[in-house]
């Protein structure tokens, strides 16, 4: 085998082996030995003559072996260039994606999940996994039943026919977070179809309804565009009455009702504000905050801001709710005398309607003995509009008291501005989907000139909602508004934070 292996490595260096040895031979007869017959002296020339041909035609073939062998080196070569940057595209492309996945999974203020027709979860998003207060390996692959509670198994066992179907199924119904409270949730089961129309899985969608679908659309941008941020406390409110559908009006009533009742005696709320600040020479140094609210549960991200508020409002406890912010904030003062900051409210519909509140609000100053114009109660303009009677009331009384009144969502329509006539307010807050508008629409920014030309002869300062660049600031100055507010201005902050 060696043998065969050296052999075939000597091949090559034959030929001219042999035409080397042959022309020693012949030098030598020719200098020195001189002795070789004429007809060997022949033979020797031609044997020379076809060894270095042998010769020649195998560098020859080696050369072309060589170009062949380079060749096929650079396609290899680009293959392998093309094959890396592929690569390279396809980790950058994975890394980004998985980013992307990742920002889906901790941001994305819905419960989202993935099953296959066995009924495994295969996909959960974190919102999904917290609700149920576990970790990612007690859900993956596992059978719905054997994490989940009877309450929400049930409801997708029921559709599972018309899901597997391939039907989307749509509900509406209350879940009971781990402590207990209650959420109104939009549910929606999407089925997953093959390339044959067969269905291998379904999705699922529990979106708590923290906004009716014909609120205002400009309440909705209030909200950090990238992070979820408190919303404020009763600008999310339902418009009106709507009754929850057959699943929520059992006894369960009873019980949520006594929760959410338990939820604000036990303070399972925090308070946050957002600065609204001047954007005038002329105005005084008086700080501005706006009060939210939002829910424990909220705070660890387990639901989305304000999606407890629409069973508040169900219930018509927002009243109470009210009352306990006033609370908090009549402390705060109590502790900060000296402190000219003031606090902007949001007033609920039910609230303008109750004829006590501002009895409460006048025993909770003289306690604290702090002046009246440290509160200023938001009506929002819908609310106003639905009740325009209880508004006017409550707007007196409270003025009387020394309180301030804020009217927001303020857009400028014949009717707003015919409210505005009968109704006394000290700040009128400019619509933000107007605002955020004023750089690329002529005709939004033409409104917002007249609202705060009409604001101003009537001795009204105007405040900018939602400003969210240094361009909105800059071209408010030159409009004349008073004040701004939004996430470009300042993020609202834990209210125990604030400084006097």
């Amino acid at each position: 085998m060696q043998k065969i292996s050296f052999l075939n490595n000597a091949k090559p260096y034959l030929a001219i082996c042999v035409a080397l040895i042959l022309a020693i031979v012949l030098i030598a007869d020719t200098y020195f030995i001189n002795e070789i017959p004429s007809h060997l002296l022949a033979a020797l020339w031609f044997s020379l003559v076809f060894a270095i041909l042998i010769t020649i035609i195998q560098v020859a073939g080696s050369e072309k072996n060589i170009k062949n062998f380079s060749d096929h080196l650079q396609v290899s070569k680009e293959r392998l260039g093309n094959e890396i940057k592929h690569r390279l595209w396809a980790e950058k492309t994975a890394s980004e994606s998985k980013i992307k996945s990742q920002f889906v999974d901790e941001n994305m203020p819905v419960m989202l999940a993935y099953f296959n027709s066995d009924l495994r979860c295969r996909y959960h998003n974190r919102i999904f996994r917290r609700w149920f207060g576990l970790k990612p390996d007690q859900i993956d692959g596992r059978l719905l039943k054997e994490f989940s509670n009877k309450e929400f198994f049930s409801d997708i066992q029921n559709s599972i026919e018309e899901i597997l179907a391939g039907k989307t199924v749509h509900n509406e119904r209350v879940l009971k977070s781990t402590k207990g409270f209650p959420y109104i949730f939009t549910e929606q089961y999407l089925p997953h179809l093959d390339s044959k129309g067969k269905t291998v899985g379904f999705y699922t969608l529990h979106t708590p309804r923290a906004q009716e679908k014909n609120r205002d659309s400009s309440k909705k941008k209030l909200e950090s565009p990238t992070k979820p941020e408190p919303e404020k406390a009763n600008k999310i409110l339902t418009k009106d009455n709507t009754n929850l559908p057959p699943s929520t009006q059992t006894s369960k009533s009873e019980i949520t009702a006594a929760r959410i009742t338990q939820a604000i005696e036990g303070g399972e709320f925090n308070l946050y504000c957002q600065e609204i600040a001047p954007i005038k020479s002329s105005i005084t140094s008086v700080s501005h905050y706006e009060i939210l609210i939002r829910m424990h549960e909220e705070e660890n991200n387990l639901m989305p801001p304000g999606s407890f508020l629409p069973l508040v409002d169900q219930f018509k406890m927002m009243p109470k709710l009210d009352r306990w912010i006033i609370n908090h904030i009549a402390q705060w003062l109590a502790v900060h005398p000296k402190s000219n900051s003031v606090f902007y409210i949001n007033v609920a519909k039910d609230t303008l309607s109750d004829r006590a509140f501002p009895g409460f609000i006048q025993d909770q100053l003289q306690k604290i003995k702090a002046p009246a114009s440290n509160l200023c109660f938001e009506v929002e303009l819908s609310d106003a509009e639905a009740n325009t009677a209880d508004t006017l009331i409550f707007t007196q009384e409270i003025r009387g008291l020394g309180c301030l009144v804020s009217l927001c969502s303020f857009s400028g329509s014949p009717e707003s501005l015919n409210l505005l006539d009968k109704m006394k307010v000290d700040f009128l807050k400019i619509d933000g989907s107007l605002v955020c508008n004023i750089l690329r629409d002529e005709e939004d920014l033409d409104k917002v000139k007249t609202i705060n030309q009409f604001a101003h002869k009537t001795e009204i300062k105007t405040i900018a909602e939602l400003v969210e660049t240094d361009d909105i600031i800059v071209k408010l100055q030159e409009i004349g508004v008073d004040y701004a507010q939004g996430f470009g201005v300042a993020k609202p902050h834990p209210f125990k934070d604030l400084e006097s």
